[in-house]
């Protein structure tokens, strides 16, 4: 579904992403670690649209995306979340899931501004889309608080429930555990697994390794910019060129 085909950019004299060739296949969790550093967040960038590619291609289901703004490649299927949190903090958790489902409806301007029945029916297709995933992220009982008054974990899962309300075909999620403690990251994993289920592409980059090998199907190790490993978990876990650069040395471990 996503193919990179020697994927650079360049940041002056800075060689973030280094010939990236790497495949996402359909309905498969695949997962993107590296250290901190190592152009994991810069790759996602230039998948989302973010950013662009120095050189390189970059296809979503056989389409070149590498040129296009944001707002095309969201349209194509793609959603995210970020490493840093983008949350809309002022508005409640049910209007951030609102407001995500913007390209979604077929009301016209006039409908809106006649309140037409077609309008109503839509507004209500879609505060019923984003009640269900509130209920399914745990976030049901706090629907109606402001984001940015939520905990940590919340605003995570929201941020999380705010891509799937974009009805992607292929979800990119930028450390989507960060802050969480061992019983949301599980819980999280659970989301992801049933993402797969219900046929979606997933992309994860995470540190938390726990979390690699309860979701994914393949991975994909970035260090330096470029990609120095590529198996299951399990091979991942064993291979000695990423305990070298991710894992550390076995000496170095428990100093």
């Amino acid at each position: 579904m996503l193919e990179l085909n020697g994927v650079s950019r360049l940041f002056g004299g800075l060689q973030a992403l280094n010939n990236v060739t790497m495949l996402v296949p359909a309905h498969r969790v695949v997962g993107l670690i590296g250290p901190n550093g190592a152009g994991k967040t810069t790759l996602i960038n230039n998948i989302s649209g973010l950013d662009h590619p120095t050189s390189g291609i970059i296809r979503f289901a056989g389409q070149a995306i590498h040129h296009l703004p944001p707002h095309r490649i969201a349209a194509l299927g793609i959603a995210r979340t970020f490493q840093n949190i983008r949350l809309f903090g002022e508005l409640t958790a049910l209007e951030n899931l609102l407001i995500s489902q913007h390209g979604q409806g077929n009301a016209t301007v006039l409908d809106s501004l006649i309140v037409t029945a077609r309008y109503r029916m839509e507004e209500r297709r879609l505060r019923d889309t984003a009640l269900r995933l509130l209920e399914r992220f745990r976030l049901a009982g706090v629907a109606h608080q402001h984001a940015a008054n939520l905990p940590y974990g919340d605003q995570r899962r929201l941020e999380m429930a705010r891509a799937l309300a974009m009805q992607p075909r292929l979800m990119l999620l930028d450390e989507p555990t960060a802050g969480m403690n061992p019983v949301e990251t599980e819980q999280l994993g659970e989301q992801i697994i049933q993402l797969r289920a219900e046929g979606l592409t997933v992309l994860v980059i995470e540190h938390d390794m726990s979390l690699i090998h309860q979701v994914c199907d393949e991975v994909y190790v970035l260090n330096f910019g470029q990609i120095i490993a590529h198996g299951t978990p399990e091979q991942i876990k064993q291979n000695p060129v990423v305990i070298e650069a991710y894992l550390g040395r076995e000496d170095r471990v428990e100093g």
